[in-house]
């Protein structure tokens, strides 16, 4: 157990680290295709349905390599 919590706290820090001192942009995720955004006049609704499949594929991607390396 503890040898995944460290991973998972490095993972952490590298990509905080890579999010704050390099001039990565992400103002594209959750304003792609599919995303559903309503604004009216006192009402506003956000559900960012493609972005969320795309971070799920993603996540899903990592957590199967990270069980093949570290299991």
């Amino acid at each position: 157990m503890g040898k995944i919590l460290i991973f998972i706290g490095a993972l952490l820090l590298g990509i905080g680290l890579l999010l704050e001192f390099t001039s990565l942009n992400f103002s594209w995720f959750g304003n792609l295709p599919g995303d559903i955004r309503i604004e009216k006049p006192g009402f506003s609704f956000y559900m960012p349905i493609t972005s969320m499949i795309i971070l799920s594929i993603v996540l899903s991607g990592l957590f199967w390599l990270f069980k093949k390396i570290i299991f």
